[in-house]
């Protein structure tokens, strides 16, 4: 349940930061870029700070 709810935010963000970059200003692309890259180092450190976050509030992966 865990990793489904962070790949859902993560996709959620990239989306709705492109839709904002598109309607509102270019700077939107930033999260996009944070996102990923917290992606690419939650994939070499097994640390998220997303996940972190859901297992204090009691979500289990």
């Amino acid at each position: 349940m865990l990793h489904r709810i962070l790949r859902g935010a993560a996709g959620f963000f990239v989306l709705a930061s492109i839709a904002l970059a598109l309607t509102h200003s270019m700077y939107w692309l930033i999260l996009t870029a944070f996102v990923g890259l917290n992606l690419l180092q939650s994939a070499f450190t097994d640390w998220c700070p997303l996940k972190a976050a859901l297992e204090k509030f009691g979500v289990r992966g």
